[in-house]
């Protein structure tokens, strides 16, 4: 049988063509086109630069909560009573006093203020001349000055004199609930009682 050679010629050029798109298309898939390609975003952040497994910085100058007068004595290094004055606070009685200490009743000491930048700073009264309180102190070791514990947490107003004088929390919200056990119904409402109370609890302070 004769074979039609113009026939033939088209088949190999066929053949040709698809050989050649598949070389081109085998090409193609081994590198891709730079132009084509998303550029990286600047926005998107990097893993190096903002890692998630570092814990945030503690807080700091947050001041300690105390439940009751029990825990301010035991805390305290010295714990007093006496009239604020316009340069100072001057001692009328030591309830209780860390060995060591030089303070005694007729003495006058210098009180500081809270660190700066303590964030509860804003929420604190202030000490004015006058005043006749039980003050929880804590003793700078860097110098010879006291400061109230936590702030109003530290700061008892007495009315009347002698052991029934009555000793009620500076604040309602930074206040003990209680002597020497919590009273979660009295918390955030201040506490009341007696110099005599308060002196009977310092004296078994730690």
């Amino acid at each position: 049988m004769a074979v039609d050679s113009r026939r033939t010629r088209a088949m190999w050029a066929t053949a040709a063509a698809v050989l050649s798109a598949a070389a081109l298309s085998a090409c193609g898939s081994g590198s891709a086109d730079p132009a084509a390609a998303p550029a990286p975003s600047s926005a998107a952040p990097s893993s190096a630069a903002t890692p998630t497994d570092v814990a945030p910085p503690p807080i700091k100058g947050k001041l300690r909560g105390y439940a009751t007068v029990r825990q301010l004595s035991d805390a305290a290094d010295l714990v007093v009573r006496g009239e604020v004055e316009a340069a100072g606070f001057r001692v009328d009685e030591v309830l209780r006093a860390t060995t060591g200490s030089t303070v005694r009743a007729g003495a006058r000491i210098t009180l500081a203020p809270l660190p700066a930048g303590v964030p509860d700073m804003a929420h604190m009264s202030k000490l004015e001349a006058g005043q006749v309180v039980v003050l929880y102190l804590a003793q700078d070791p860097a110098a010879p000055t006291f400061r109230t514990l936590s702030g109003d947490f530290g700061v008892f107003d007495l009315t009347g004199s002698g052991a029934e004088a009555v000793a009620t929390t500076r604040s309602q919200a930074m206040a003990v609930s209680g002597l020497n056990a919590e009273d979660p119904a009295a918390s955030g409402h201040g506490f009341r009682t007696t110099l005599g109370q308060l002196r009977a609890v310092a004296a078994q302070a730690e």
